[in-house]
């Protein structure tokens, strides 16, 4: 019998005993993003870094799954708030995780810069602004770090293995590393009531 470890209104992840997880998605998901998301996150399991190894790719019960590792632990939001004194110093560990993962280059994955691009062309915004933000991002350096593209605590596991563990691969680019990481300060900066984000 299959364990319901995690569960949203698109998605629920199920633990089936046999030491993986597979990611059930409704069909509000294209195909085309599931299998994006199955392959960036290959990509980055082939450059060495601390993430569930992928097993598969399949249909269950009619709507798309990604069979991977279970990574056994719990993920750093759960943690802060279990032991919010030691909120320093687990912010300064997850710092130190984003640096350690732009080290890295996945020269396979989707161009940052691309994709923004794409983002702008495909905004519902006045043509001059589309203009002005198109010549603001091509005039940006070309980097090839790894970003992640949702880098918050609740996508990093502290394995019981003693291993810090990054999930959840489906923005995963390469590019502007500054741009990632000021993606997760924005993350903090607009979430409601959290003491995280007076940290961070």
């Amino acid at each position: 019998m299959k364990e319901v470890i995690y569960s949203t209104e698109d998605k629920q992840i199920f633990k089936d005993g046999k030491g993986n997880a597979i990611k059930v998605f409704s069909n509000k998901y294209p195909k085309s993003d599931i299998l994006n998301e199955a392959i960036n996150q290959a990509r980055v399991e082939e450059a060495g870094l601390n993430v569930a190894r992928v097993h598969g790719v399949y249909q269950v019960d009619g709507k798309f799954a990604i069979e991977m590792d279970s990574i056994e632990g719990d993920n750093l939001e759960d943690i802060i708030k279990k032991n919010p004194k030691d909120v320093d110093k687990y912010l300064e560990e997850f710092v130190d995780l984003q640096i350690e993962m732009q080290k890295n280059s996945v020269p396979k994955l989707t161009q940052l810069k691309v994709k923004m691009e794409m983002k702008i062309n495909q905004a519902d915004i006045d043509e001059a602004v589309k203009y002005e933000l198109q010549t603001k991002l091509s005039s940006m350096p070309k980097h090839t770090k790894l970003c992640h593209g949702d880098f918050r605590p609740s996508n990093v596991i502290y394995g019981k293995d003693g291993k810090k563990y990054i999930v959840d691969w489906s923005h995963a680019t390469q590019g502007n590393g500054s741009a990632d990481v000021a993606r997760t300060y924005l993350t903090f900066k607009l979430a409601k009531n959290d003491d995280m984000a007076e940290k961070y």
